[in-house]
């Protein structure tokens, strides 16, 4: 992949080397790809009209369907004369070949928002198709060029590659003449924009890019290291997304067989089966299939309950089973805790259990409080399971019991009770058990911060638990990556998959000599890590700042990765992506090295002046070195902003001190951070317009946003999406903003911190707002609740201030929906695009002044 080449320069490229020609705001297009004339017939009219009573006229076989790939793959070139006059080709002169269809293909790039029309003229009839939708058609044959009508078509054009495909139909006439002319108007008044037309350079990532295509979704190696289950989807322009699941051989990486979209699959332990549910003659079934057989067992009928957990030697069927407080009667509702806003809070996990010896299936646990499952020993004879316990009054909020359930006696044994842990999972001798957690567990034995410090507990640490002797080894403690998954198969080696900073990656740990080493893998996200338990082989699906996610297999002896799948290949192989630099800076405020990358545009040049847009983490995971995010800096980068990415205090994957700065901070020192890593970043790269920045965030981001423009005027555009506006009514009105912050202010509440809750709200200071600030927020949020975003917008109006609201129907705390995903990325461009680039037009379209 490259870069373009300076804007201006591809013009010019455009000009000489395709005969565009410029006659004032026009361009005319001298030259397309075409396709060969495909013969078409009148059909054989049985009757006279169709059930419309219509008779048949020529011009429908223009509507006849013609792949378009056809003209996209297409190395034949057709170019114009002197004058931009394309000359077409005939249709044979014989009876039974007189009528044919012919598609012709060209690119027009613009490098700002704009309006432009397409004018074509032709002798014959045509249908014209932008970006695959047919956008007009012309239903007329002239006998020469100079009787036909323009046909055009008014375009709101958006900074990116647009793809324009003509069909033509003909006939043969007895004129001389078959003939067509394109040209692209600008408006008069429009001195600035650039539009290229075929462009010989990779096109810029757009948003399109980023919600559309095909990736891999998922991927799950069999035990013994010979086959796989690989999931892929393709999203579709407009949204439609549909899934491919299969099952592959490793070695040779063909496909064996084909499940249905929306199955949901898992290996028996050692053992090549695959397990799944369907419906079947009595509602729900289990159903094992054997690999490579393919024969399929039916294990239960009739099953009940969510999901569920088999016994390695498939005698035990452990079944999650929901049930629900019963609702009040009538239109009244009694709140029976603060997390019962939210719809989840009602439903009780209970466990049940299936005997495969006599068939028998019965409820383990009863009564009103969860209890959920986490694994079985590897000799099947034990499960471990968790109860959890609301504790509203004593943060955090829960408390969690582990359990151990004798299968064969359905006793049970508590093993240890913990307000800081998430889950846990059996060693391969069923000795010990691995516990994830925060530092605050098993009574902050695992505490790695400093004096005064509390814990942030997004970081999560790893313990072993010795079973018999109740002792515990904080053995990620002097580790600063934050843990995401675990794998334990092998006696002395287990597998994380971790943060690291801001990357995902996959560290082993060695028991025996308490070691922490890397594995060197090709990706920077590792989102998946499985190893074969009889096989020295992994798969794990992975992607980076350059690209979409990607399979890979492992080997574990010669560390060895080997690509499996790449749907997303063809797709970028279009694309001009830059590699992320890194650039950190010791910072005066925390005295600290503080983390972060930045993105060029294309056609970069470092003797000019470009605006700059600085993206930071919200809540407290680090923003990752992804190419598909919310907030895409190589889209950024592609509309022509630099984009610098920091990752200051408070984020985990840094260590626990790093990330326990986020703990009753709320703002202090992370903006003091940013702005100081904006300035120097500006002093280090003159390339930079210091008074053209912009910055962005989303949640707790959206908060740092807003508080950034009252402790300075460094930025000149400001977006917060889902942004806190006021820490007090976001931690008592979020359904579990009082959760999120016995993290964010622990143990610190508006009674006994009001210091906190006021002077750190971006609302008790809204008249020191000077910045304009785009307010994005969804309607039915029910994280941050859209109140947040509604006093903000109320302060800065009545304070005279510069601020846009847009709300955005039918959406929660992030935005979902393909069609207002599309138009929420366009509201944010075409906010920059006013501010930092002094292009309102986009801004103006969208949102008219009324």
């Amino acid at each position: 992949m490259k870069t373009y080449a300076n804007a201006f320069l591809v013009f010019l490229f455009a000009v000489l080397a395709c005969n565009t020609t410029i006659a004032r705001d026009t361009l005319s297009v001298s030259e397309m790809k075409m396709t060969p004339l495909s013969t078409v017939f009148t059909p054989i009219l049985i009757d006279s009209v169709d059930v419309n009573n219509k008779s048949f006229e020529v011009k429908k076989i223009l509507q006849s369907s013609v792949d378009f790939d056809k003209v996209r793959n297409s190395e034949t070139i057709i170019k114009a004369d002197k004058k931009n006059v394309f000359t077409l080709d005939k249709v044979l002169e014989e009876t039974n070949k007189n009528k044919g269809l012919q598609l012709f293909s060209f690119t027009v790039d613009a490098d700002r928002y704009c309006t432009a029309d397409f004018i074509i003229k032709s002798t014959d009839m045509l249908e014209v198709y932008v970006d695959g939708k047919k956008e007009r058609s012309k239903e007329t044959r002239e006998d020469s060029l100079s009787k036909a009508k323009d046909l055009k078509i008014n375009m709101k054009l958006e900074p990116r590659r647009y793809e324009i495909i003509i069909k033509r139909f003909t006939e043969l006439s007895k004129s001389a003449e078959y003939k067509m002319k394109v040209d692209v108007k600008l408006p008069e008044k429009d001195t600035t924009t650039q539009l290229v037309i075929n462009s010989k350079e990779l096109r810029n990532v757009t948003i399109h890019d980023i919600l559309e295509g095909s990736r891999t979704a998922s991927a799950s190696i069999s035990p013994s290291g010979e086959y796989y289950y690989l999931s892929v989807y393709t999203t579709y322009p407009g949204g439609r997304s549909v899934y491919n699941n299969e099952l592959k051989e490793l070695k040779t990486n063909k496909t064996i067989y084909r499940f249905p979209s929306g199955v949901s699959l898992q290996w028996v332990k050692n053992k090549d089966q695959l397990m799944y549910t369907r419906t079947g003659a009595q509602d729900r079934e289990l159903v094992v299939m054997d690999i490579p057989s393919l024969e399929e067992t039916v294990l239960v009928k009739g099953l009940k309950g969510g999901s569920f957990l088999v016994s390695p030697d498939g005698q035990y069927i452990l079944v999650s089973q929901r049930e629900e407080i019963p609702a009040d009667k009538g239109e009244l509702k009694r709140v029976l805790s603060p997390s019962d806003h939210s719809g989840s809070f009602r439903g009780r996990a209970s466990v049940c259990l299936y005997n495969m010896k006599d068939g028998t299936y019965q409820q383990v646990t009863y009564g009103k409080t969860s209890t959920y499952i986490l694994d079985i020993s590897a000799d099947s004879k034990k499960a471990l399971m968790m109860l959890r316990e609301e504790t509203i009054t004593e943060r955090p909020f829960s408390t969690s019991t582990m359990l151990e359930l004798d299968l064969e006696t359905l006793t049970l044994d508590t093993l240890f009770r913990s307000q800081y842990v998430d889950r846990a999972q059996y060693s391969p001798d069923n000795k010990t058990l691995l516990v994830i957690g925060n530092g605050d567990a098993f009574d902050g034995v695992g505490l790695n911060v400093a004096e005064g410090q509390m814990a942030n507990m997004y970081d999560k640490q790893a313990f072993l638990y010795d079973i018999k002797n109740k002792k515990v080894d904080p053995i990620t403690r002097n580790f600063n990556p934050s843990v995401n998954d675990v794998q334990w198969f092998e006696s002395d080696k287990i597998y994380f998959r971790v943060e690291d900073k801001d990357s995902v990656n996959v560290y082993t740990y060695n028991i025996k000599a308490k070691e922490f080493a890397k594995i060197d893998l090709p990706e920077e996200i590792i989102s998946s890590f499985q190893v074969a338990t009889k096989k020295p082989v992994a798969i794990f699906r992975g992607e980076s700042n350059n690209n979409a996610y990607r399979v890979y297999s492992y080997d574990l002896k010669s560390k060895k990765s080997t690509l499996l799948s790449d749907p997303f290949k063809e797709q970028l192989d279009e694309l001009s992506v830059f590699e992320a630099q890194t650039w950190t800076f010791e910072s005066e405020v925390s005295n600290t090295i503080i983390d972060g990358r930045y993105y060029l545009p294309p056609n970069f040049n470092p003797e000019n002046k470009y605006p700059m847009i600085v993206y930071y983490y919200g809540g407290t995971s680090p923003t990752m070195r992804a190419f598909e995010s919310n907030y895409p800096s190589q889209v950024y980068a592609s509309l022509g902003y630099v984009v610098y990415v920091i990752n200051p205090s408070g984020a985990t994957g840094y260590g626990q001190e790093f990330a326990a700065r986020h703990v009753n901070a709320w703002g202090d020192p992370t903006a003091d951070e940013i702005i100081e890593g904006t300035k120097k970043f500006c002093e280090e790269h003159p390339f930079v317009d210091s008074s053209k920045i912009g910055c962005i965030g989303a949640s707790y981001g959206g908060f740092m946003t807003q508080y950034l423009q009252t402790q300075t005027d460094l930025f000149a555009a400001a977006v917060s999406h889902a942004g806190i506006s006021s820490i007090t009514s976001y931690w008592g009105e979020g359904y579990w903003g009082y959760a999120y912050s016995s993290a964010a202010s622990a143990n610190s509440y508006p009674w006994n911190n009001p210091d906190l809750y006021v002077k750190q709200s971006p609302l008790f200071n809204a008249d020191k707002i000077n910045t304009p600030l785009l307010l994005l927020h969804g309607m039915v949020d029910t994280n941050v609740p859209i109140g947040e975003s509604i006093q903000m917008f109320n302060a800065l109006k009545i304070l005279g201030k510069e601020v846009e609201f847009i709300k955005v129907a039918d959406e929660n705390h992030g935005i979902s929906n393909y069609k207002r995903r599309l138009e929420w990325h366009k509201t944010i461009y075409a906010w920059f695009a006013k501010w930092l680039k002094d292009q309102p037009e986009w801004w103006d379209s969208l949102y008219p002044e009324r």
